[in-house]
């Protein structure tokens, strides 16, 4: 196939893409290649014909990079009918990543999770190795895993030694597609309460930046990362509007607050959330949305406390510019009586891609914010901050970057931290 056929079967699947739903996992990584393959194919086009003597065509610009979280249901669909009668189908793909970090901080990091890069120590690490496992059990019901494996530093250590891995499996679930306006599914679930948990999964390739926002950060505490449970969810046209639901109840936050409820739920009390967005057809590519979020929680150390989150987003995935915003206030009411405790956090990226030499090029920046009132014994581990990260992200292939960008923190009671990080992505 080649890439005007290639792009045109693609350009004929946006507008039903448009109303899909935000949560199938199932064609995440297909969608990333495919517009990835695009690109590459363009460029290619370009060259051979600047080679005859031929003006070139202008490329289609192509999101290399940037995920399209929530257009991939139709192209789930058509993977699914080219597939052979036999199943099941199961399909393997990935993403790793090697980064860099040298800082200011030669101490403990108060309360930054691993994954933001920030640590005692400059120099190399190896990043997350993420497999996806995709499998079609028949034309409406699918499977699909997200396996990770991370680096750890008391790796040799101990009785027996620690191993030098941990794996984890950070989604699971099974799910049946009625049709685009009813899906039911079973599992573990990166929670949908916000944009940026539900767009860019395990894989730093997806994601413009070397890190994540840190309320949304892997093993961060601010919000629940992970959901165990059960989701209904879909996509209604609403003239024009594409409005799309998600309702889940299943287990909240675990003893540890930074872990769901993998193995039963650590109270009586049901975590329920609803979560609601708008894709409209014009302009193409904006998304506005918000959740809602209620459960008892009940960790380690700390009384327990009813817990509200609700949280609000606006999306705007062109390239040229990518722009995203979100907003999330925590709320937790002691149960045994007392003042109510309001934690707030919120950050806005802005990035865009350049149009010369190949559009290879998109520098960014990103300023965020999470503050915790000293009276939330629940978030006592949550750092209060101020951070500004501007970068470049360089896509030297269509399924690998490298990312460099410069962070200042200002934090509540400790000394700044300034540092340089820096990242190379793939996807396989």
């Amino acid at each position: 196939m080649n890439c005007r056929t290639l792009a045109a079967a693609f350009l004929l699947l946006l507008p039903v893409c448009a109303g899909a739903q935000a949560a199938d996992p199932a064609a995440q990584d297909l969608i990333q290649k495919l517009m990835a393959r695009i690109d590459s194919l363009e460029r290619r086009v370009a060259e051979l014909e600047q080679e005859r003597g031929q003006p070139a065509q202008a490329a289609t610009p192509g999101p290399a990079g940037v995920a399209a979280p929530h257009d991939h249901d139709q192209a789930a669909a058509v993977q699914l009918e080219n597939q052979e009668t036999t199943l099941p189908s199961l399909k393997i793909s990935g993403f790793g990543d090697v980064d860099f970090s040298a800082s200011n901080l030669h101490g403990p990091n108060g309360g930054f999770e691993p994954a933001s890069l920030l640590g005692a120590h400059t120099g190399f690490a190896l990043g997350q190795t993420t497999l996806h496992l995709i499998s079609a059990l028949s034309p409406k019901v699918s499977f699909f895993s997200e396996i990770t494996f991370t680096a750890r530093s008391d790796a040799g250590v101990g009785t027996p030694p620690a191993p030098g891995f941990n794996p984890e499996v950070e989604r699971l679930l099974v799910r049946y597609d009625a049709n685009d306006f009813f899906k039911l599914s079973f599992g573990r679930y990166h929670t949908p309460i916000n944009y940026w948990n539900t767009a860019f999964h395990h894989g730093q390739w997806l994601q413009t930046t070397v890190s994540r926002p840190e309320m949304t950060q892997f093993g961060g505490g601010f919000i629940p990362v992970h959901f165990i449970g059960t989701l209904v969810e879909g996509a209604v046209p609403a003239g024009g509007l594409n409005w799309n639901y998600n309702f889940g109840v299943g287990n909240g936050r675990g003893e540890v607050i930074s872990r769901g409820g993998d193995a039963g739920d650590i109270n009586n009390n049901r975590a329920w959330l609803v979560n609601m967005f708008v894709k409209p057809n014009l302009p193409y590519g904006l998304q506005v949305g918000g959740s809602v979020y209620r459960d008892l929680v009940n960790p380690l150390g700390v009384p327990g406390a009813r817990e509200w989150i609700q949280s609000g987003h606006i999306v705007w995935l062109k390239e040229t510019p990518e722009f995203i915003a979100e907003f999330a206030n925590v709320t937790h009411q002691p149960v045994l009586g007392g003042p109510a405790s309001h934690s707030q956090a919120w950050y806005v990226q802005a990035a865009y891609r350049l149009p010369w030499f190949e559009r290879v090029f998109k520098p960014y920046y990103r300023i965020e914010q999470i503050h915790v009132p000293r009276s939330d014994l629940v978030f006592r581990p949550v750092p209060t901050f101020t951070a500004s990260t501007s970068g470049i992200r360089y896509d030297f292939s269509s399924l690998a970057a490298f990312k460099l960008e410069y962070r200042y923190y200002w934090r509540r009671d400790l000394m700044p931290i300034r540092g340089i990080f820096a990242q190379t992505s793939f996807t396989f």
